[in-house]
This record gives structure tokens, sequence and C-alpha cells, in this order.
């Protein structure tokens, strides 16, 4: 079970050590395309599109993360995609060279929401917390 992270899932953020230390198998440096974005309220969000965007491949040897995952992030594959917070999607993933990585899932928000929240485009595609906690 591979889940491509950018935020407060990254190693050494919050969502990291409450989530993720002692599930992750293997962790790397990895690269998608998309376009990310900061939030006035204190995280991340990935929108599809042509930039790329830094973040870590996380691999998991046990599928039920996606469970923990999906309610910290509030998404739920029955409800209308506008009622989720973010969307989860299996996109492909790049190392720092670009070379594939195969695929994994990823969060990202529509354009409508990121909008209404006040989303900083970050056309460096890397995101760092800034004291909060999600």
């Amino acid at each position: 079970m591979k889940v491509f992270v950018y935020g407060t899932l990254k190693p050494g953020e919050c969502n990291y050590l409450r989530y993720c230390e002692g599930k992750v198998v293997d962790a790397c440096p990895a690269i998608a395309r998309g376009q990310l974005f900061a939030l006035p309220i204190g995280y991340p969000a990935m929108m599809a599109g042509d930039g790329t965007v830094c973040g870590f491949l996380l691999c998991f040897a046990n599928s039920a993360i996606l469970d923990d995952l999906d309610r910290l992030e509030d998404y739920h594959p029955l409800r209308e995609p506008t009622q989720n917070e973010y969307q989860r999607q299996e996109i492909k993933i790049f190392d720092r060279h670009l070379k594939p990585l195969g695929t994994a899932w990823a969060y990202f928000m529509l354009p409508d929401r990121v909008r209404s929240l006040g989303g900083l485009w970050l056309p460096h595609g890397r995101w760092e917390n800034r004291f909060f906690t999600k």
C-alpha cells in the first residue's frame, strides 16, 4: 500500500507521528504532478496540474491505514465529491530525478474549495509546517 504525502503526513510532521509512525515500512522523497497551495488554516492542498509537488512516498504493510487517513482528510468514497474536504485518487509518482516509482494514493482538493479557503499557490511545490496541528 503506497500513499504520496506532501503536508502534515510527511515524516517529521505532526500527523506522521499520529498516523504513520510504526506503520510505515519505507519512506522516500518523491514528486507528483500537480499544484500545491498553502491554506491559511494551516495545512496544504494539492490540485491537479502540470507543476511538481514535492513530498514523500510512504509504503505501508497494511492497507487498513487508508481508513484512518480518509478520516483525517475528511474523505468518504460514497459522498458527493463536493462534500469531501479532499478527494483520494491513485496517481503516478516519481523520484527526484523524475524516474517513475509506480502509482500511489494521494489526496487532492477541488479547485473551488482551494479558492474558497484562500489557498496561496506555492510555485516551488514544497510545503513546510508553520506551527499548526490538523
